[in-house]
C-alpha cells in the first residue's frame, strides 16, 4: 500500500478533499455496493446515447449491432477494470500514477489532457440541458444562457461535497433510471414489431467497422482512463476491477445500446424525447436530470483531481468551482456542435496514457509502485516518447482505416515504453 505522509494536513481536512494528493488510506476504503453505483452512474451519460445513436443505424440489429456493442464495450470495460485494479491496489489516481510512468513535470501534460476532455464533457452536458428544455418544454432560447449558469453550479454541487455525497445520490439514482430506460425500450419494442420489426429497418449509409467501435470506446476512454477516481476508494483489487468492470461493460454498454435501439425505431438516439414521444414525458425528464447529475457531478471531480495534481494543491473544491466555471465559458461559446469530432479524438489520443500506465506498473516495475514520497525524475522520457509515438500510430491507423484505433494506440504504448524504459536514464 502506497501512501503520502503529509504533516502539514489534517486527517479532517484531506477526508474533505478526498486525498488528492495522497493514497487512500485502508480506514477510508468503501465497499463493491458502494463503488458500483457512483462508477455506473458516471458512466450512464446521454452523450453515450447519441454515441450509440451514430453506430446503430449503419448496422443490422442482429448479430452485428449487438456483436459491434459488446465488443466495444467490452474492450472500453477491459481497459478501465484494468487501471481500476491497479488503482485499488495502490490507492492512487491516475494522476497520481503518471508521476511514476511520465515523471514530476511530464505527468502534468498528463493532468491538461484528462482535465481538458473532463471539463469539456461538462459543458457539452450543460449546453444539452438548455436544448432539451428548448425541445420539450418550449423554454425560450434566449433563456439559455441564464439555463446554462444554473446546471453548471448545480450539477457540481455532489462533487464538491465528495465521495459520500456523490455515493448517496447514485444509489437512489442509479436504479431509478434502469427502471425507466427499461420502460422505455420495453414500449419502443412493441412499437417496431419486435425483433422481426428491428432486422426489417433500413440501413442508413454504412460506417465503417473501426470507426464504429472507436466511437464506441471513445464516448467514455477519457471517463475510464479517470475511474480510478473512484476506483482507488476499493478495498481490494478484485473489488476495484469488478465494479469498473460492471459499469463501464454494462453501463455504457447499455447506454450505447438504447441510444442505438431508439435510433432504428424512432430515428432519434435521445431517449428523452423518446419517452416524451411515447408519452412518458415527465419520467423522460427525471430520467434526464438524473442522469446529468450523475455524470456532471463524477465529470468535474475527475476534473478537480487533475487539477490538484496539476497545481500540487490539495484544495481540490476549489477546482470543482474553477472547472465548472470555465465549462460555463466553453459551453455559452457553441461547444455542443462539436461532439462527433471530440469522440473520434478522444478514441485516439486518451488510451495510450493507459497503456505507459499499466506497462509501467506490471512490466517494469514488477506490480508495485514507490511511495509518492520518492523523489521522481522531471521526465520520465520512456513514457513520453511512448505516449507520443502511440498516439502518432493511433492517429495515423484512424487516417488509414486499420483496426480498432484506441487499441492501436493502448498496445503501441505497451510495447514502445517496454523497449524505451530498457534503453533510456531515467533520472532526467
Amino acid at each position: 500500500m502506497n501512501t503520502l505522509t503529509d504533516p502539514s494536513a489534517s486527517p479532517q481536512g484531506l477526508v474533505a478533499e478526498d486525498y488528492p494528493l495522497s493514497a487512500v488510506p485502508p480506514e477510508a476504503r468503501k465497499s463493491l455496493i458502494s463503488l458500483a453505483p457512483i462508477l455506473a452512474g458516471f458512466t450512464l451519460y446521454s452523450g453515450t446515447l447519441f454515441a450509440g445513436g451514430l453506430v446503430g443505424p449503419s448496422f443490422q440489429f442482429w448479430p452485428n449491432l449487438i456483436v459491434l456493442i459488446l465488443v466495444g464495450n467490452l474492450v472500453l470495460g477491459l481497459y478501465a477494470a484494468l487501471l481500476g485494479f491497479i488503482a485499488a491496489k495502490t490507492g492512487l489516481s491516475t494522476v497520481l500514477m503518471a508521476r511514476f510512468s511520465f515523471g514530476n513535470v511530464g505527468s502534468r501534460w498528463v493532468d491538461f489532457i484528462l482535465g481538458f476532455t473532463q471539463v469539456g464533457w461538462y459543458a457539452w452536458g450543460s449546453a444539452l440541458m438548455a436544448e432539451l428544455l428548448n425541445n420539450l418544454a418550449g423554454l425560450p432560447t434566449a433563456w439559455n444562457g441564464v439555463v446554462i449558469l444554473f446546471f453548471t453550479y448545480a450539477f457540481c454541487s455532489t462533487a464538491y461535497l465528495g465521495y459520500q455525497a456523490m455515493d448517496w445520490l447514485s444509489r437512489i439514482a442509479v436504479p431509478a433510471m434502469i427502471i425507466l430506460m427499461v420502460l422505455s425500450l420495453s414500449v419502443a419494442a412493441g412499437d417496431v414489431g419486435g425483433l422481426a420489426g428491428l432486422q426489417g429497418t433500413e440501413l442508413s449509409d454504412p460506417l465503417p467497422l473501426n470507426a464504429a467501435i472507436t466511437i464506441i470506446v471513445g464516448t467514455f476512454i477519457s471517463g475510464g482512463t479517470q475511474a480510478t477516481n473512484w476506483s482507488r476508494f476499493a478495498k481490494t483489487g478484485r473489488s476495484g476491477f469488478i465494479a469498473t468492470l460492471v459499469a463501464f461493460f454494462l453501463g455504457n454498454g447499455f447506454l450505447i445500446f438504447s441510444g442505438a435501439f431508439t435510433a432504428k425505431v424512432y430515428g432519434n438516439p435521445d431517449i428523452v424525447q423518446v419517452m416524451a414521444q411515447q408519452g412518458l414525458l415527465v419520467w423522460g425528464l427525471i430520467l434526464f436530470f438524473l442522469n446529468m447529475w450523475t455524470t456532471q457531478d463524477n465529470t468535474i471531480y475527475a476534473f478537480s483531481i487533475a487539477g490538484a495534481n496539476m497545481f500540487r494543491t490539495r484544495k481540490r473544491t476549489l477546482f470543482v468551482l474553477g472547472g465548472a466555471t470555465f465549462a460555463l465559458i466553453l459551453a455559452w461559446g457553441g461547444i455542443y456542435q462539436m461532439l462527433v469530432s471530440y469522440l473520434i479524438l478522444l478514441g485516439t489520443f486518451i488510451p495510450p496514457i493507459g497503456g505507459v500506465i499499466m506497462a509501467d506498473y506490471w512490466l517494469t516495475r514488477g506490480g508495485q509502485f514507490p511511495t509518492l514520497e520518492t523523489p521522481q525524475p522531471a521526465f520520465n522520457w520512456a513514457g513520453i516518447i511512448a505516449y507520443v509515438g502511440a498516439s502518432a500510430i493511433a492517429y495515423f491507423s484512424d487516417l488509414a482505416g486499420w483496426g480498432i484505433v484506441p487499441v492501436n494506440g493502448i498496445i503501441a504504448a505497451v510495447v514502445l515504453y517496454v523497449v524505451l524504459a530498457k534503453v533510456l536514464p531515467q533520472n532526467a
